[in-house]
């Protein structure tokens, strides 16, 4: 049986989703990371970086979201989320690194001038920097879906499964104004049957 490790509204939220796509049945470990958790001896055996999620799938540990859904769908090739020709792979790595690079990044300062750095060490400027960062990435990713239904040809792909999660986390800080594209985008991932809680509701769980 596959073993998650991680709570959302974390990135492990990217996990569930591919799983859920693919049909496989797993256990899912809460880890607190408020309480400290992730810095347990037994969870930092699985991942020294002391972050979520990690998969366990028999011998393998594996961490960082983007490439835990990788293996799953490599794992799975009957799913096809994995594009056949080599041409669209590489389009699919090239908006997956953009979305954990230029997207990504920025979201996280913004996490950790806001909540997750020591109220003496938040800086609200890197804030302001941060938001007007992802906002010109936005734009290169708004101007790429135009007249797309998927992020690479012409059915879903793990870089969909990625980039969903992540605008929906730009959405959380109310970042995706002036992305008419995006915002469509958003909301017909999160139609689908496999779709995971979003971050809101994750939030809302955690804080309840």
């Amino acid at each position: 049986m596959i073993k998650l490790y991680g709570t959302p509204p974390t990135r492990v939220l990217r996990v569930m989703w591919m799983l859920n796509e693919l049909g496989l049945e797993y256990e899912l470990h809460p880890v607190d990371l408020m309480k400290g958790e992730a810095y347990h001896k037994d969870f930092l055996a699985l991942n020294p970086a002391a972050k979520v999620p990690v998969l366990v799938d028999g011998d393998l540990v594996l961490s960082e979201s983007a490439a835990i859904q990788l293996y799953l769908a490599e794992k799975h090739p009957e799913a096809g989320l994995i594009p056949g020709s080599i041409e669209e792979r590489a389009q699919m790595y090239r908006w997956m690194f953009f979305l954990v690079t230029e997207i990504e990044q920025p979201l996280w300062r913004i996490a950790k001038h806001t909540f997750i750095y020591p109220k003496d060490k938040r800086l609200s400027q890197d804030i302001e920097l941060a938001k007007s960062d992802c906002k010109q990435m936005l734009a290169v990713l708004e101007q790429h879906m135009q007249g797309r239904e998927f992020i690479v040809g012409d059915r879903p792909t793990v870089a969909d499964f990625n980039a969903a999660y992540t605008l929906d986390w730009v959405n959380e800080y109310e970042l995706l104004g002036g992305t008419p594209r995006l915002q469509e985008y958003l909301k017909s991932m999160y139609a689908r049957p496999t779709a995971p809680m979003r971050i809101a509701e994750g939030i809302a769980a955690v804080d309840g």
